[in-house]
């Protein structure tokens, strides 16, 4: 391998090994992690500090926080994974002291454990507060969907219900006819033959039976909806494909990218998280008033409404909840107001197809101002 750089032989022993500090650079993330938790008083935020007095010794809560922080930052959210990690990565090495958790302790750890968590997010929004990252007091909001542990045949709606029963029904229909065909044959095949179809009817009637135990159960369920592996998992859309899971809520620092809020929902559409969480992050930084855009699927005139009478000022575009642009037609933005006026030209008259004129005049009868589409020759 002449030329080329050569590593030490494995073989080799060195007289004066190196420290695991020489590994973590100065201004490693990992440094960061071992300071700020090692700054937090974790008993004031609900971890369990204090060792119980007999039984087998157990890890500190700020060596399985370290462990989690870490976890997150670099996507690794396994419990199976950071328990392999921890054995294998040198950043963790140094970050636990050489302890390695098993997955059990760390998945029991994180589970035990979430509004104390929750509590340290809300520990490092007030430093970055201090530190003034957060003067500009304009944050981004979206959500995103999550899915859950739980398939999507073991999460029932009312509709699922009532197509899989139907196809019950029609599998032992068929399952019927097949045995009255048997009937016809010679009785060693036709025997042999019934059998086996009756003990599918048999096991389709179970099934049955099954089902009607969860729809009394879903009528009882508020949203008619119930998932049995991950029962607050609901039914939503991503992509464009359906999956169970969640909606998670997150408000981020639109200048250095900083999660200030967040909150987990089962609810599939953002329509009514706009002044939920802008509420949350206008606490989180301690404003006075607040700046946040959004995406259209956030667009709903009473959340505008709210966030106005918190002092919350938002920007998001309008939806388009018409289907006429869809059928060819034309939609409200094509519509050109005149304010001089007082009227909306038709978008025909400007291509020449037609000669008419919506006039929208306030209807006053109403006792609020609203609008009323008059048609009229220019």
């Amino acid at each position: 391998m002449s030329g080329f750089i050569t590593g030490e032989a494995r073989t080799h022993a060195t007289l004066f090994p190196e420290k695991l500090d020489d590994y973590i650079s100065a201004d490693n993330a990992t440094r960061v992690i071992d300071l700020f938790i090692d700054g937090i008083d974790l008993s004031a935020t609900g971890f369990k500090t204090l060792a119980a007095a007999t039984g087998r010794p157990g890890y500190h809560p700020e060596t399985l926080l370290k462990l989690y922080v870490y976890g997150y930052l670099n996507r690794v959210q396994s419990s199976r994974r950071l328990e392999r990690e921890a054995g294998r990565n040198v950043e963790l090495m140094w970050l636990l002291k050489r302890l390695a958790p098993d997955f059990k302790t760390i998945a029991d750890f994180r589970k035990k454990n979430t509004k104390a968590i929750r509590l340290v997010c809300r520990e490092f929004v007030i430093i970055c507060r201090k530190l003034k990252l957060f003067s500009e007091a304009f944050v981004a909001i979206d959500g995103s969907k999550f899915k859950a542990v739980n398939n999507r045949d073991r999460n029932y709606t009312q509709a699922k219900l009532k197509r899989r029963l139907e196809l019950i029904d029609e599998s032992i229909a068929r399952y019927l006819g097949q045995i009255t065909s048997a009937d016809r044959l010679d009785d060693s095949v036709a025997k042999g033959k019934t059998e086996r179809l009756e003990n599918k009817i048999e096991k389709l009637k179970k099934e049955i039976g099954r089902l009607n135990i969860i729809e009394v159960q879903l009528q009882a369920s508020p949203d008619k909806q119930i998932s049995l592996t991950d029962p607050d998992a609901r039914s939503m859309i991503s992509a464009g494909n359906g999956m169970v899971g969640y909606n998670v809520q997150t408000v981020v620092d639109t200048k250095h990218h900083l999660i200030v809020a967040h909150e987990v929902t089962n609810v599939g559409n953002d329509r009514a998280q706009l002044a939920n969480m802008a509420r949350q992050a206008k606490a989180a930084l301690d404003v006075d008033a607040l700046t946040a855009v959004a995406d259209r699927d956030y667009y709903s005139g009473q959340e505008i409404k709210s966030c106005g009478e918190a002092n919350i000022e938002v920007y998001l575009p309008k939806s388009e909840t018409s289907g006429n642009q869809a059928k060819g037609l034309f939609g409200k933005r094509d519509f050109i107001y005149k304010p001089e006026d007082d009227e909306y030209e038709c978008p025909a008259l400007v291509s020449g197809q037609s000669s008419a004129l919506i006039h929208w005049k306030k209807a006053k009868s109403y006792g609020v101002i609203g609008l009323l589409p008059v048609l009229s020759a220019p």
